[in-house]
């Protein structure tokens, strides 16, 4: 069985990671920081306690040989005294350094040897005061030089101690510092790492199901979505592949049913049409007044569904990606002015003026002057249904710098488009919220128009606020691309 990890386990992971460096460092960290106070104890309760100790030794063993001396020379009991307080101290302060060895401590061998010397001499000193002043058993001068020498060897081998511990403790301090920055820097990659991955693994998924959504928001299609993960982006992306494929099933049974629709129902209108005519013809009998009006609103409705089943059947036809452009090279101000002399009566009916700009010397364009009309004429229609009474539509025409498009703009004072419908409204079927319900249409010619202008390699948008109107614009190739 594949093991699978989602986005819950490839986060824990990431956490469990960085939280193994991260104690990892702090138990080397702690590691070396025991032996540095083992070091730091050593060097305070032997090294230093054995340097003050030996100290006090020399100075004992000169305040015997001196007290000695003096003792001879002058006879006085004070003398004496001072030496055995001396000797005692010695005593202690000898057998404070070979205790240490009880304690776990190692102290070198001149330390033994010198207890063991003083050891053989000791039982005859505890009876100083009681001792003849001529039968004072003394130490002897070379026996003193003989032990401070080796104090002072031993001396010197604990201050190598020292310096050797406080060598140790230096290594051990830069070795901590070293592994702090390792586990830092290890942890600071590990966590950039990961970051990076989660972002690709997260991110990733994330810009294809965006772009999916896209896609289907504005064109209602989209491509499959690859992604092989196997997390809950991959679930969702394969839900969502799903839905799409639905999608797709789904738009196309509607577009066969209204192209199937379209065709059986053009037949029958077409002879309801003419049965029309033929009475407003008064080919069978006189008719009235009142009964020619019924006829022409008859026939007016006739021709508006007739209207409908056309653009049904484009919308089909572009469904199929059957539209087929045969362009070919057009005067542009006579066709643009052909276009405009065309919605000349609706504009008048709202006693609306529509002013064309058309720069003197305005090249061809190359286009199929069937479509492009109907795109010319459903912009110039939106215009005009959506424009107050009374007001102006502009149609300008521009040459871009390069002299290879040609820019056409059409713009009215209608009520405006909200922003985040302006995406929306080259959709099959869609209109906006402000105008549903009162406004006339089915939200299908600006998606044809959209089509038809791309199908010549030009783009389609839209500038509109609120309140000051919209301006339609589009670009098509000049006759001499």
């Amino acid at each position: 069985m594949k093991l699978t990890y989602g986005i819950t386990d490839k986060l824990f992971v990431w956490f469990f990671i960085i939280v193994l460096i991260f104690f990892g460092t702090i138990l080397v960290f702690y590691i070396d920081l025991q032996h540095i106070v083992k070091i730091s104890a050593n060097i305070v309760n032997k090294n230093n306690e054995i340097s003050a100790a030996s100290k006090k030794m020399i100075e004992n063993l000169l305040s015997m040989e001196e007290n000695e001396k003096k003792y001879r020379l002058l006879g006085k009991d004070d003398y004496l005294n001072y030496f055995d307080t001396a000797r005692k101290d010695f005593e202690g302060q000898l057998k404070k350094i070979v205790q240490m060895e009880a304690r776990g401590m190692a102290i070198s061998d001149n330390w033994k040897n010198l207890y063991e010397s003083y050891l053989n001499i000791s039982p005859r000193l505890r009876d100083l005061k009681k001792a003849q002043p001529s039968k004072i058993p003394w130490i002897p001068v070379n026996v003193i030089n003989e032990w401070i020498e080796k104090i002072y060897i031993a001396r010197a081998e604990n201050e190598y101690e020292v310096y050797l511990a406080t060598t140790e403790l230096n290594r051990r301090g830069q070795t901590s510092a070293r592994n702090g920055l390792i586990g830092i820097g290890v942890s600071s990659m590990v966590g950039l790492l990961g970051i990076i991955f989660l972002a690709y693994t997260t991110l990733r998924p994330l810009r294809e199901l965006l772009k999916g959504i896209r896609s289907i928001s504005q064109d209602r299609f989209s491509e499959p979505i690859r992604i092989r993960s196997k997390d809950e982006f991959g679930e969702l992306a394969g839900a969502f592949n799903e839905m799409s494929v639905r999608l797709k099933e789904e738009e196309q049974m509607r577009s066969d049913f209204v192209s199937m629709l379209s065709h059986e129902i053009r037949t029958p209108l077409t002879s309801i049409g003419e049965s029309v005519n033929m009475i407003a013809e008064e080919v069978m009998g006189p008719v009235n007044d009142r009964q020619r009006k019924f006829l022409e609103i008859a026939s007016s409705e006739i021709g508006r569904i007739g209207n409908l089943l056309n653009h049904l059947m484009q919308v089909s036809r572009l469904a199929s990606s059957a539209i087929k452009i045969r362009p070919l090279s057009i005067g542009t101000s006579a066709f643009v002015s052909e276009c405009i002399h065309g919605m000349a009566p609706a504009a008048e009916a709202k006693r609306i003026k529509i002013e064309a700009e058309i720069p003197p010397g305005i090249p061809n364009m190359m286009a199929d002057p069937e479509h492009l009309k109907q795109v010319f004429i459903n912009l110039l229609g939106n215009a005009v249904k959506f424009s107050p009474t009374k007001s102006k539509v502009k149609v300008l025409i521009e040459e871009d710098e390069a002299g290879t498009d040609l820019m056409f703009s059409i713009s009215d004072k209608g009520p405006g488009i909200q922003e985040e419908e302006q995406s929306l409204i080259f959709n099959k079927y869609y209109q906006a919220r402000r105008i549903r319900g009162h406004m006339d249409g089915v939200g299908l010619g600006l998606y044809i128009s959209k089509h038809i202008v791309e199908a010549h390699g030009g783009t389609l948008w839209v500038e509109s606020k609120i309140g000051q109107g919209s301006t339609f614009g589009f670009s098509l190739p000049t006759a001499g691309k």
